[in-house]
């Protein structure tokens, strides 16, 4: 028997890894029936079925999933074997809130660059969701519940910790641990996220001076450090000497900062240092 082509190796491996010729085609930037087509030739060529066609996708045979095994780890060898002879191009797109790249990524960025000089990053600021299809997006962290999308994968950077800062020289005139009774009578700060409001309104508070409104996290953050007020931010933010944390605010459940990135996108070995690297920073304070 001749040995089996490598693209329908590809394509079965593809098939198998998602038990879907949509979602294989998808990764290989194909069409379902390429996918199809060469999955069936080569269970011809072997003369032993791989997959069993179901209404709602594919399962593995027996023979197809002892098949699968050793195929993928051949492919595996195969690209590692390539990379090692001519590097694939690393480069990572990576979509983040302009607040996180202000505040916590870019201070890390020296780290990333001195321990990953072969990877280029490419930072996206942004509020808005990432389209992973047609925005050339390769990662992105957002603020929220942890992603319900069965086409993403996702880790949680951080939890939604919130804390109250402002300057030394407004933190001195509080109380050593001041309640939010006492922060209401003092000019709040807040972002786009309102987060006063809420805390105030769940309390049967209301600010009993300004309240001073900003888009951006970034920016209230500098309006505190400024002694314009007092700010709510996520602790993960915190870093600058400048800033005094003075109070923290009551855990807000089933919220953080995640990583994602698309489930059926092909194995990127650049994305998956870049994912570890962030993961490794959530305990390095600034």
């Amino acid at each position: 028997m001749r040995p089996p082509n490598l693209n329908s190796l590809r394509m079965f491996d593809a098939a198998a890894r998602h038990l879907n010729f949509r979602l294989a085609a998808e990764e290989l930037n194909l069409t379902q029936g390429a996918v199809a087509q060469q999955v069936r030739r080569l269970e011809t060529e072997l003369g032993h079925k791989l997959f069993l066609r179901q209404a709602r996708g594919l399962s593995l045979t027996d023979t197809g999933r002892r098949y699968h095994n050793p195929v993928r780890q051949a492919l595996a060898l195969i690209e590692d074997a390539t990379n090692s002879l001519v590097p694939a191009e690393q480069k990572v797109t990576l979509s983040v809130p302009p607040s996180f790249a202000a505040k916590w990524l870019v201070p890390r960025l020296p780290h990333f660059e001195a321990t990953h000089p072969g990877i280029e990053l490419r930072i996206l600021a942004e509020e808005a969701l990432s389209d992973f299809k047609h925005d050339g997006i390769d990662l992105a962290i957002r603020l929220g519940p942890r992603p319900s999308d069965l086409d993403l994968q996702s880790e949680c950077l951080s939890p939604l910790d919130m804390v109250a800062v402002t300057s030394l020289d407004v933190a001195l005139t509080l109380k050593d641990t001041p309640t939010l009774e006492n922060l209401a009578k003092h000019t709040l700060i807040q972002d786009g996220h309102h987060y006063w409001d809420q805390l105030l309104r769940n309390a049967g508070l209301t600010a009993q001076k300004r309240l001073l409104q900003f888009n951006q996290t970034a920016l209230a953050m500098d309006a505190a450090m400024n002694g314009l007020g007092i700010a709510l931010v996520p602790q993960i933010f915190l870093g600058n000497p400048s800033l005094q944390q003075v109070w923290r605010s009551p855990a807000i459940k089933d919220a953080g900062f995640y990583v994602v990135w698309p489930r059926r996108k092909a194995p990127n070995q650049a994305r998956k240092t870049v994912v570890n690297w962030l993961l490794s920073q959530r305990g390095d304070a600034h």
